[in-house]
C-alpha cells in the first residue's frame, strides 16, 4: 500500500495543509488531536522525522514520545510503540479494539524496545481503539 506522506523536508506544513492533504478523513485527524489537547500533557510538536516518513506531529514530555501522527494523502498513520508491560495491558483488552488496530496489535512483534504499532487511521473505531493503547500507556487526565 503507497502511502503519501509529506516528505519535503524544506516545507513545512501548516495545519491547514496537513488537513487538505488528509481530505475526507481530515474529521478523524482533527477528533484525535483534540482528544490529545484534552487528555494528554504532553506537548505537542510537528517535526520531520526521516527522509522515508516525513512530517509528524508528536506529542512529547520529558523527552520521551507518547505517540506520533504522520499526514498522508487520503488518511493518515499513528505510530504507537508498546513496552511489555504497556502491552500485556492491552493484552488483557484486545478484544474491544477494532479489528484493524487488534490485527495490528497482535501481528507486531515485541522486540526488546517494545512494539512499534504502525497504525492507518481510516475510521472512527480506529480513532477509539487508538485512545485504548494511548490509556495502556499513560492514563488520560480526563476523558
Amino acid at each position: 500500500m503507497n502511502y503519501e506522506r509529506m516528505l519535503d523536508k524544506e516545507v513545512t506544513p501548516s495545519e491547514s495543509d496537513i488537513v487538505e492533504n488528509i481530505g475526507e478523513r481530515a474529521q478523524l485527524w482533527k477528533r484525535i488531536h483534540e482528544y490529545m489537547a484534552a487528555s494528554c500533557d504532553f506537548e505537542r510538536e510537528l517535526k520531520f522525522y526521516a527522509k522515508k516518513y516525513g512530517w509528524t506531529v508528536r506529542y512529547r514530555k520529558s523527552g520521551r514520545t507518547l505517540c506520533s501522527f504522520f499526514p498522508e494523502a487520503g488518511a493518515f498513520s499513528a505510530l504507537i510503540v508498546l513496552g511489555s508491560k504497556e502491552a500485556a495491558k492491552v493484552e488483557s483488552v484486545k478484544e474491544k479494539l477494532n479489528a484493524n488496530v487488534r490485527s495490528v496489535f497482535v501481528q507486531t512483534e515485541q522486540l526488546r524496545d517494545g512494539k512499534w504499532m504502525w497504525i492507518r487511521v481510516l475510521e472512527e473505531s480506529d480513532v477509539e481503539s487508538i485512545k485504548m493503547l494511548l490509556g495502556a500507556k499513560r492514563k488520560p487526565k480526563c476523558t
